[in-house]
């Protein structure tokens, strides 16, 4: 999902106005802080593409909790606590972010990432708004869509051999987001095809 640049433009103000919460070393001097911005939503919303667009007008880089997760069958709680655990402690203890890949393909841990310490950080998946993550968030933004688009985009994307995985993992994420009540608690949301629902 490719949003409209007015969109666009409305998204990367609200994260330009918005205070950064996530803190380092010597954190009372702001530009040591980084505004993270979390894009959730259901599988198959359109997240990853906009999250890369925010991203390339920020100049920053984007963790996808798809490689977070460990497969199928592990579901989108752990992507959120991978998140804080092995990014965002450690951005608080004025580190950089280290993970390893997750290749579903292969069912084991791949090739390791750095997430270096910037002014803005874009992470996108099923759970990043978490709340576990509240505190240091500047910007959740929710996508949504009918389930029979995404569960559509997901067999285009993967094949319809994983239409089982896609039916099981989104009853998960409902499960999820029940708990979470991640859309009540987001900043702005948008549909599937970038057009804004609601704005806080």
């Amino acid at each position: 999902m490719t949003v409209a640049a007015p969109v666009l433009e409305r998204l990367v103000r609200r994260v330009h106005d918005a205070p950064p919460r996530l803190p380092g070393p010597g954190a009372a001097e702001p530009w040591r802080r980084t505004r993270l911005v979390c894009v959730d939503g259901p599988a198959g919303s359109g997240k990853s593409t906009l999250a890369t667009q925010i991203a390339v007008e920020l100049v920053c880089q984007v963790v996808h909790l798809d490689d977070l997760y460990e497969g199928w069958e592990a579901g989108p709680d752990g992507g959120a606590r991978r998140l804080r655990e092995w990014v965002l402690d450690p951005f608080v203890d004025g580190r950089p972010g280290r993970y390893r890949r997750y290749d579903w393909v292969a069912d084991a841990y791949a090739e390791e990432h750095v997430v270096e310490r910037a002014p803005f950080l874009v992470v996108e998946g099923c759970g990043a708004a978490a709340r576990q993550v509240d505190r240091w968030t500047s910007l959740r933004v929710w996508v949504e869509a009918d389930d029979t688009e995404r569960l559509r985009r997901g067999l285009d994307r993967d094949g319809d051999g994983a239409r089982e995985h896609w039916v099981r993992w989104m009853e998960d994420e409902a499960a999820h987001y029940a708990r979470e009540q991640t859309r009540d608690r987001a900043d702005i949301v948008l549909d599937g095809f970038g057009r804004e629902v609601s704005v806080s």
